[in-house]
């Protein structure tokens, strides 16, 4: 069970970690969707981006997610032999912390209590990005727990 559960967080980390790449070498698809907006001032129901991602920032996103990724593996030995160090059950420990700290979110502009809303970001955001952060914590429990 354990062993399935890595692989699907594996699968995922790895998927977003790749899309990550993918915007940071000039990709545009889903772009607009992936960064928090905030409204324009003056104008009805226009936003605009809250910030705008510089492309080695992207790459080092993607690179936090390939460790992730890697140390779930070591966790359960997948590739390679198990680690069953506290050290290790800590910080995936951490790590799911994190993710449970980005669904609840910043009380502004992510996660479930943010206050604009509206934005086709805060509709995925809502819907998508902070129930997959509570999914990716709760699995990064399990596989640091068992």
């Amino acid at each position: 069970m354990t062993f399935v559960l890595a692989q699907w967080l594996v699968t995922i980390f790895a998927a977003i970690a790749l899309v990550h790449v993918y915007w940071a070498l000039g990709g545009q698809w889903a772009a607009v969707a992936a960064v928090p907006q905030v409204p324009v001032r003056g104008l009805v129901a226009t936003v605009r981006p809250a910030f705008k991602p510089s492309g080695w920032i992207t790459l080092l996103v993607a690179a936090a997610l390939l460790v992730i990724a890697a140390l779930v593996c070591m966790r359960v030995g997948w590739g390679m032999p198990a680690v069953h160090h506290k050290a290790l059950q800590w910080v995936i420990s951490a790590i799911a912390l994190l993710m449970f700290a980005r669904a609840i979110g910043d009380s502004n502009l992510v996660g479930f209590f943010k206050e604009v809303k509206g934005s086709r970001f805060a509709r995925l955001d809502t819907w998508v990005y902070s129930p997959l952060c509570l999914v990716l914590g709760a699995g990064l429990l399990a596989v640091a727990w068992v």
